[in-house]
C-alpha cells in the first residue's frame, strides 16, 4: 500500500538559528504537513508545503468551541547522523485517544506517520547539534468548519510542524522549585484529564502565574474532589521515591497517559526496581520528609525528559528535597537520552527511523512507502 504524499518544497528557506539562539519552541523549521477531514469523505489531500499562517475562518468551530487536540514528540540523530523519532507511533496513537475524548475524527496512523517521516526527512538539516538538542514535531487537529452552534464540526485540519530545540527550562538540569496549589484544579474525574487538549493548559495559566509570582516555576496540582492527593506536575507526571520506593500517580481518568512516564516504568521495572503506581497523599509526602526518606522527587515529560524537584512550596511551609538530581533521577535520564541519541541499544524498539526522500529535483510527490 502507498499514499501519494504532495511535495512543494519552500523557495524562501529561512536562516537556522545558532545552538544559542535555540530556546524550546521559538523557531520553526521550512516546511509542514497538512491533511484535510470532511465528514463523509474522510482523511485526504496529504501534502508538505512551506510552513506559514494556516487561513482560518473566524467562525471556525475551534475558535468557539476548543475542539482542537496536539502532540509532542521528539526526533534525534545517533552517531551515523541518521535521524530517529522516539516512541513515534505511541504518541499517535495517544493523539487519536484524545480526538475519541473530543469528538474529534481519528487520523489514520499509518498515513499521519507518513507525513511525519516526509517532513523530517526534507527538513533533515534543522536537525540541531549538541547535548540536549533535538527537533520536537508538534502535530496539531482542529475544527476548520464554520458555523455557531454547539455540535462536533464536520471538517478538520491536520498540521504537523517542527522546532528545533534546546532544553525546557532555562534553569538547564538544576532541580526546579515547585509550588503545591491547593485551590484551584487542572482537571477532574469525568473530564478532559486524559487528553492532550488546549482546554487544560489554558486551565493551567492562572495557578501557573500566581506560582511564579511567589518564585516557583511549576505547579503540582492535587486532586479536584478533596485537594488531598497528588496528580501532575505542571506538564509532567510525577514520581517520588520514598525510601525504596518509587511511587507514581495512577491513570484514573484525570492525568495525561505519559510516554515518558511509561518509558520511565518500564526502565524502572527492567532495572528491578520497586515501584508503585498508586495514589499518594500531601500528607503521606509531608510525613515521609519528616522522618527523612522523601528521597527524591521528580516529573517526566517529552520536553525536558526527566526534571528533578528540589523544592515543595506551601502556604505555611516548604520542603527541601536532596541537593540536585538524585540517583534515580540521574539514571532514568542517561538511560532515556542515552536510547534517544543512539549511544544505546534500543531494546524496547523506541525508535523510528527516517530515511531519505528518494525524489528527484521538480517532483510534485511521493509515495510514503510502510
Amino acid at each position: 500500500m502507498s499514499t501519494l504524499i504532495d511535495i512543494q518544497r519552500t523557495r524562501s528557506p529561512k536562516q537556522r538559528p545558532s545552538p544559542s539562539e535555540l530556546g524550546f519552541g521559538k523557531h520553526f523549521t521550512d516546511h509542514m504537513f497538512l491533511m484535510d477531514f470532511e465528514r463523509g469523505r474522510g482523511w485526504s489531500g496529504g501534502r508538505v508545503v512551506p510552513y506559514g499562517p494556516v487561513q482560518v475562518d473566524p467562525a471556525a468551530s475551534a475558535l468557539h468551541y476548543g475542539q482542537t487536540i496536539f502532540e509532542g514528540l521528539k526526533a534525534f540523530p545517533d552517531p551515523a547522523g541518521r535521524i530517529r523519532v522516539f516512541r513515534l507511533g505511541d504518541h499517535l496513537a495517544r493523539l487519536n485517544q484524545s480526538a475519541r475524548t473530543l469528538c474529534i475524527p481519528e487520523v489514520d496512523l499509518e498515513v499521519a506517520a507518513r507525513g511525519v517521516r516526509a517532513l523530517l526527512a526534507i527538513d533533515a538539516a534543522w536537525m540541531p547539534e549538541g547535548e540536549g538538542t533535538s527537533l520536537y514535531i508538534r502535530p496539531l487537529v482542529f475544527a476548520t468548519e464554520p458555523f455557531l452552534g454547539v455540535r462536533p464540526a464536520e471538517h478538520f485540519l491536520l498540521c504537523v510542524f517542527l522546532s528545533p530545540v534546546a532544553g525546557y527550562y532555562s534553569t538547564g538540569a538544576a532541580p526546579v522549585r515547585i509550588w503545591v496549589e491547593e485551590r484551584y484544579t487542572r482537571a477532574a474525574p469525568g473530564g478532559l484529564g486524559t487528553a492532550k487538549t488546549g482546554a487544560n493548559y489554558a486551565a493551567s495559566l492562572r495557578a501557573a502565574e500566581d506560582a511564579k509570582a511567589r518564585g516557583y516555576e511549576q505547579v503540582l496540582w492535587l486532586d479536584a474532589l478533596e485537594h488531598k492527593h497528588v496528580e501532575e506536575v505542571g506538564t509532567m507526571n510525577l514520581f517520588l521515591r520514598i525510601g525504596e520506593e518509587i511511587v507514581t500517580p495512577p491513570l484514573e481518568g484525570t492525568l495525561l497517559r505519559g510516554i515518558t512516564r511509561d518509558s520511565v516504568l518500564t526502565l524502572l521495572r527492567h532495572w528491578g526496581l520497586k515501584v508503585s503506581e498508586r495514589r499518594i497523599s500531601i500528607e503521606e509526602i509531608r510525613t515521609a520528609h519528616a522522618r527523612g526518606v522523601l528521597q527524591e522527587v521528580f516529573g517526566t515529560g517529552t520536553a525536558a525528559v526527566i526534571s528533578p524537584v528540589g523544592e515543595l512550596g506551601f502556604a505555611d511551609t516548604s520542603l527541601k528535597i536532596g541537593d540536585g538530581a538524585g540517583p534515580v533521577a540521574s539514571r532514568l535520564k542517561q538511560a532515556i537520552t542515552d536510547i534517544q541519541y543512539g549511544r544505546a541499544p534500543d531494546r524496547f524498539g523506541w525508535l523510528s527511523p527516517i530515511e531519505a526522500l528518494a525524489t528527484a529535483e521538480g517532483t510534485a510527490g511521493v509515495a510514503m512507502r510502510a
